[in-house]
């Protein structure tokens, strides 16, 4: 019998840290250390994730053959210290205050590793133990891997790894190799960031927010970005202007010369947003959407016999993107690793380096056609209510089947409820284990969940998780849909659609005609979620249920948290966030609690 093989993969002290564990090739855990710290993005060395790994797998440190971090810190150096000299003398202030840091601390994070895993278990000679994946071929790695293909090509569109933004890789059996590359500045992720900034959205966390804004407005200033932004290319590669950018030189993404182009300033986050920024929301949500079908063009033109698409980096959380990628069918077969931003090369790194060293070695197949997100911490109901008593909380304890009809029954009668079971989701989105979820056939819903229970902008949208086996008669894609990364068109709202024009900005929100107006946007769109009974029983037994009293075979599902704070990770996080916020009922695990049963105080 083969020994196992252990490697965990990290990513970290950049935005979302995390850490993976990968035996023997497979996948068994990923958690984000934003879930533990309760520190939103954190970008800290995942020492909690480490050890809740460790813990659930009952490993310890010695027991883990390799450690490896997903990108190179020296290629990232060099990166930086080119950038610095191709755009002298201006930058001089950002590099007077960077090098002391990356001196100090980034250039030497193999040291710090080493010490951050020594607070863990002191291990002799661990630095042996210790590899460096790189960031791309990480994101690739992430893709291809976990995908159900054999064969495929794999896009990676990113802000920037060491020096590379976007990257073009083939993936046939164990191996990958990358064949094209655009680099740094000139990069699509941080041209969209670069505009989330302008609207007054928080780089790297605000993005999606300009994705849910675009909707409302029209790319009247599509024309303007091609002209002085981008130059693009016929083949889809590009390169930025970069005298209207400040984020290769300077402390910040954009300045006044950006600003002078649309004859705006940076709006304040507590401006009220008007319909210009609308507009310009829909101008770039345009420019990305059209880059990137040119450059898979482009890809199949030169690889025609590949069929199979793989995406990961952070834009390929664009799902409104991704459905139009689908909708293309320029490739038979598209898909996205759900957790496809910096979290998730650490999944890439361990995954890169077990196929590149030892997948020879164990020649079992490690395909599949669904690769299980759930691969964070779980409670037992034993655990949960031991948190419960803990809070003097009022609860009931109901069988499954109870506990089932229950719920969907409260569903049905508009109640907003937190849902907390089995193993916590891997990635930014909750999907069907740490969610919010409501009657999407109630048209105030939306609002009622956005400003009395999510605390946050009223026009950011929600997406319907849906029976398997009734997306299409819902909704106009052709494909399952499992990771919500995909958008498309909420069926039977044709005629609604051609009077879009009628309404102007928010006012769109007040005139959704749908079978379910909680999930469906100003656009008649949706950003689709679709289970199995075999990927998730329970949320799928209670739009079961749900689908018996209502016809419908949809819930409303969000991410369950609060504006600002990372998703539930415990039974103490989901407490605090029920008795928080507006939330009508809790179900954790078996447990079933009211709201205004619970404590005053």
């Amino acid at each position: 019998m083969k020994k196992d093989i252990n490697i965990i993969g990290i990513s970290c002290y950049y935005h979302d840290s995390a850490a993976a564990l990968i035996q023997n090739g497979t996948v068994l855990s990923a958690i984000q250390e934003e879930r533990l710290s309760r520190i939103k993005h954190d970008s800290s060395f995942p020492i909690n994730s480490i050890k809740e790994i460790l813990r659930i797998n009952k490993l310890n440190l010695s027991d883990i053959d390799h450690i490896v971090f997903y990108e190179k810190p020296f290629i990232k150096f060099e990166r930086l210290m080119d950038t610095y000299v191709s755009f002298a003398p201006r930058g001089i202030r950002s590099y007077l205050k960077s090098m002391p840091l990356w001196i100090s601390e980034k250039l030497f994070q193999k040291k710090n590793m080493i010490n951050q895993l020594n607070s863990i278990e002191k291990i002799k000679n661990i630095e042996k133990k210790i590899k460096f994946s790189e960031h791309h071929f990480s994101h690739a790695a992430s893709a291809f891997y976990p995908s159900p293909f054999k064969e495929a090509l794999i896009l990676t569109i990113d802000g920037v790894g060491e020096k590379v933004t976007t990257s073009v890789a083939i993936g046939r059996g164990s191996d990958i190799k990358i064949t094209k590359e655009i680099h740094f500045p000139h990069s699509l992720g941080l041209l969209y960031s670069s505009f989330t900034h302008f609207l007054g959205f928080k780089v790297n966390d605000g993005e999606y927010k300009v994705m849910g804004l675009a909707p409302y407005g029209k790319s009247l200033y599509k024309d303007l970005i091609y002209k002085k932004l981008i130059d693009l290319k016929e083949d889809g590669s590009f390169r930025l202007r970069m005298n209207y950018f400040e984020f290769a030189t300077d402390l910040k993404m954009i300045g006044k010369k950006f600003e002078n182009l649309f004859g705006s300033n940076i709006r304040k986050s507590n401006e009220k947003i008007n319909q210009f920024h609308m507009d310009i929301a829909a101008s770039i949500q345009d420019v990305l959407e059209e880059i990137i079908l040119k450059l898979i063009m482009n890809l199949k033109k030169n690889y025609p016999k590949l069929n199979n698409l793989c995406l990961a980096g952070g834009v390929a959380l664009n799902c409104v993107a991704n459905g139009k990628i689908h909708k293309s069918k320029i490739f038979e077969n598209v898909w996205i690793q759900p957790a496809s931003g910096d979290a998730g090369g650490s999944i890439g790194a361990g995954l890169a380096y077990w196929y590149k060293n030892y997948s020879k070695d164990y020649e079992d197949d490690k395909k599949k056609n669904y690769f299980d997100p759930r691969l964070g911490t779980e409670y037992s109901n034993e655990k949960i209510e031991n948190v419960l008593k803990k809070f003097n909380a009022k609860y009931r304890y109901l069988k499954d089947s109870e506990l089932i009809r229950e719920t969907a029954h409260l569903l049905s009668e508009k109640k907003v409820i937190g849902w907390f079971q089995d193993k916590m989701e891997f990635g930014p989105r909750a999907l069907g284990s740490r969610s919010i979820i409501a009657d999407p056939r109630d048209q105030f819903m939306q609002k009622k969940i956005n400003m009395k229970i999510k605390y946050r902008e009223g026009f950011r949208p929600f997406a319907p998780i849906v029976l398997e086996d009734y997306v299409k008669k819902f909704f106009d894609i052709e494909t399952i849909s499992p990771y919500m990364l995909l958008v498309g068109q909420v069926k039977g709202c044709e005629e609604q659609k051609g009077n879009l024009d009628k309404f102007i900005g928010f006012e769109k929100l007040k005139n959704i005609k749908s079978l379910i107006p909680a999930v469906t946007h100003v656009n008649y769109s949706a950003r689709i979620q679709t289970v199995s009974q075999s990927q998730n029983k329970k949320i799928y037994s209670l739009i079961q249920e749900f689908h018996k009293i209502t016809k419908i075979p949809i819930l409303v599902n969000t991410s369950f948290n609060i504006k600002d704070e990372p998703i539930v990770e415990s039974p103490e996080n989901a407490f605090k966030c029920f008795m928080g916020s507006g939330l009508d009922y809790m179900v954790c695990g078996n447990f079933l609690l009211k709201k205004n049963e619970q404590y005053n105080d």
